[in-house]
This record gives structure tokens, sequence and C-alpha cells, in this order.
């Protein structure tokens, strides 16, 4: 599970402005998310305001297709049982 949680520190550049409209929630949140199986974080940014969160799924050899060679081998002739 996947947790993203923010939550509102006030900046002092906030404190002196008095807003009309403010666009943009500035409350606490947090947001769960189920990864499936074999998913991890690979890193986390912060550009311009919005949240990029890298992942990167990681699939054991085991479980990953694989090619099996099928050999020509000889026919076989059957006989009947008396």
């Amino acid at each position: 599970t996947l947790t993203v949680r923010g939550e509102k520190t006030e900046q002092e550049e906030d404190k002196d402005r008095e807003y009309l409209h403010r666009g943009i929630a500035t409350r606490s949140f947090e947001r769960r998310f189920q990864l499936a199986d074999h998913v991890e974080v690979k890193g986390a940014d912060l550009i311009d305001g919005m949240l990029h969160i890298d992942l990167v799924r990681n699939v054991p050899e085991r479980l990953k297709p694989r090619t099996i060679e099928i050999g020509e081998g000889t026919p076989k002739q059957l006989e009947a049982a008396e």
C-alpha cells in the first residue's frame, strides 16, 4: 500500500495577505493506493506543485514467461495388443 500524506504549513508570506479566492485547497490530506504485486516506489518529485511518483514493476524471474524448445523426436509405432 502506498500512502500519500500532506499537511498544511502556514507560510510567512501568507500571513499578511488577504485573498478573495484561493483556487487550490490548502488543507491536510491522506490518500492510500493499493499497489499491484511486485510494484515498488522508485522515487517521487514535487515539480511546480504537482507530485510525481515513479513506480517500477519488478517481476521475479520465476514468474516471467519463458521459451521452451520442443525437440522433433522420432515417431513411435503402436503395436496391437493380443
